[in-house]
């Protein structure tokens, strides 16, 4: 039997134990800055939908409940300005990294089937494309890419690790783009609601897709902006073709959302105050971690929404890594997310309060 990791690349973050171990040894502790997941409470109302939907003893359907469905599109319409969202434009999924890794083999895709993402990318794109045993293509422009052969083009905006935000017009040239080679174009878009320097579109936005859902898919995920990173709450949205032919593989597939995370999700869904307390909590660790690395030698560049900063000091980013890991400080080396990264570094402002006013103070020596 051939083994089906051997196509996929190194699981990079093995390689940051030592510098993780490196800051654990630090006199007040790590400080914890690689990986950007939730440390605040999952709101009380999700909470509560989650244990009053406890006794669940059924099988749960992979389409969803009416109720889901009908909170999906809701807050397309009320968030994301989507016009005509049905039923049949939704999906949801386990988790967007579940979708994201095995959205290539659920296409049917294989060798001699291209998958673009972006240079600088979130490294699943990459291990989707090989699971499913076709070529990954990373792209600077999407304008610049060979049509040939490619059947899926990810978009990624705001970015993970870089926090870029694609204007309406980069995002509707990628569209039209698409839809004029006969690619299917799917816009990560996990991290829409957390813009700090502007306000993310989109790829639904009718001023972007025309009103038309045709060749084109959006993903969002509840774990960012509602703390449900533990739950694997998402879902897929956009043309009703693609997503009807999802859900029947993954109905064969039993890849269900659990019911109870179900009714949490329409509960974290309909609510915008507990996303704009999370919000108000962010731009405050934002702030002070900000000012903190480029008082220490750090230039940020892009970083104008995401979970993220995305800093350099000119320097390869293991070296920056390890100087940070001496103040107790763990952040992630640029290069896992592509070489276009090899003199960055990624760090997450999603620590707790407390744990950023202390990288705050060893920083400031």
């Amino acid at each position: 039997m051939s083994s089906l990791s051997a196509r996929l690349p190194a699981f990079p973050w093995d390689r940051l134990e030592p510098y993780k171990a490196t800051a654990a040894a630090h006199a007040g502790g790590i400080v914890d800055l690689s990986v950007g997941t939730p440390v605040d409470p999952v709101p009380a109302l999700v909470r509560r939908a989650l244990t009053d939907a406890a006794d669940s003893p059924g099988y749960p359907t992979v389409w969803g409940t009416p109720a889901l469905r009908d909170a999906i599109t809701g807050w397309c319409a009320r968030r994301l300005g989507a016009e005509g969202v049905g039923h049949a434009h939704v999906l949801p999924v386990v988790g967007s990294k579940e979708l994201v890794a095995w959205l290539p083999t659920q296409l049917g895709l294989g060798a001699g089937d291209r998958v673009a993402h972006p240079r600088l990318a979130y490294p699943t794109y990459e291990v989707g494309a090989r699971a499913a045993g076709a070529e990954p293509v990373p792209y600077d422009d999407v304008t610049e890419l060979d049509p040939a052969g490619l059947r899926l083009l990810w978009l990624n905006s705001p970015s993970n690790p870089t926090g870029r935000v694609l204007s309406a017009d980069e995002l509707r040239t990628a569209v039209a783009w698409a839809r004029a080679h006969g690619v299917l174009l799917v816009s990560d878009e996990c991290y829409l609601e957390l813009g700090w320097d502007t306000e993310p579109v989109s790829v639904l936005h009718p001023d972007v897709c025309g009103g038309s859902y045709e060749g084109i898919v959006a993903v969002h995920s509840l774990s960012k902006r509602s703390n449900l990173a533990g739950y694997r709450a998402a879902f897929a949205v956009g043309d009703a073709a693609v997503l009807g032919d999802l859900l029947l593989l993954r109905k064969h597939g039993g890849m269900m959302t659990p019911a109870p995370v179900q009714a949490a999700a329409v509960a974290a869904l309909g609510d915008d105050a507990h996303v704009a307390e999370q919000r108000a909590r962010y731009a405050e660790r934002r702030t002070a971690l900000r000012g903190a690395l480029e008082a220490y030698g750090l230039r940020i560049e892009h970083s104008e929404a995401s979970l993220y900063l995305w800093a350099t000091r000119d320097e390869p980013c293991w070296d920056t890594v390890g100087d940070l890991a001496r103040h107790g400080v763990l952040v992630a080396p640029g290069e896992f997310y592509g070489e276009a990264g090899a003199r960055f570094v990624r760090v997450a402002f999603t620590a707790t309060d407390e744990r950023v006013e202390a990288a705050v103070k060893r920083l400031a020596g």
